[in-house]
């Protein structure tokens, strides 16, 4: 019986202290459950929350097209054809002397020529329209600048197999490239792209692009248009219309 006070003793420690340490686990419990919670309160998209809210929608925005009408080349006028007038000089008149020989002068014609000039209008003709690349090719962004479009014939059908010649300078790069209508599906049955730079950048009135048909015939002027450095303008598409 001597021992047995120290022994309780012992126990009671070792209680109290396994108590201790109950106590300091559970402190850190419900301290590591109060960060948790604040944590996702304050950032509810938070890795370890079991019950996200929902992604917010995506915002699409559409750009309006700058449409850029093309002026077609001014029909000459022809001018009225005016006959030739026949001028005749006479000579002055004088009495001969009777030692003199008579003299006969031939009269002088003058006449004057107008030419007529007249011009026929080219068979097709070309629409542009200034868009965003992304239209086409979502992956290039704005690391890309080019042309794009189609050839329909009198009805709006598809016209394949023509030709299309891109030339000009852009910067101080020298531009000349040949396309067939048809090679770019992206663009329509009648599709065909070109591809400028791999970003976009400003040109006025440098560059120009013509249709020819299968057979080497130019249908339209060479035209003229701008390029801008806008990602959202960095596609330049161009329709060909024929119009006889």
């Amino acid at each position: 019986m001597a021992y047995s006070k120290p022994a309780a003793r012992r126990n009671k420690k070792k209680t109290a202290l396994l108590w201790n340490i109950l106590t300091i686990l559970v402190l850190l419990a419900t301290g590591c459950v109060l960060l948790y919670f604040v944590t996702i309160f304050r950032n509810p998209r938070f890795a370890l929350n079991p019950f996200p809210p929902p992604p917010s929608p995506t915002v699409f925005y559409t750009e309006t097209p700058t449409i850029t009408p093309i002026q077609q080349p001014p029909t000459w006028t022809p001018s009225p054809t005016i006959k030739p007038t026949a001028t005749r000089t006479r000579a002055p008149s004088w009495t001969p002397r009777p030692d003199q020989i008579t003299a006969t002068r031939t009269p002088t014609i003058t006449e004057t020529f107008t030419p007529t000039i007249t011009s026929t209008p080219m068979p097709a003709m070309a629409e542009i329209v200034y868009e965003a690349s992304t239209v086409v090719h979502p992956e290039k962004g704005c690391d890309w600048l080019g042309i794009g479009g189609s050839v329909l014939g009198l009805d709006g059908e598809p016209l394949k197999f023509q030709t299309i010649q891109l030339g000009g300078m852009l910067g101080e790069v020298t531009v000349n490239q040949l396309k067939l209508s048809g090679s770019a599906p992206a663009f329509g049955e009648s599709g065909f792209e070109f591809v400028l730079a791999d970003r976009p950048i400003a040109s006025t009135q440098t560059l120009w692009i013509q249709l020819f048909d299968n057979a080497g015939q130019a249908l339209t002027d060479k035209v003229y248009f701008d390029t801008f450095e806008d990602c959202n303008q960095n596609l330049i598409r161009i329709t060909f219309r024929r119009t006889r």
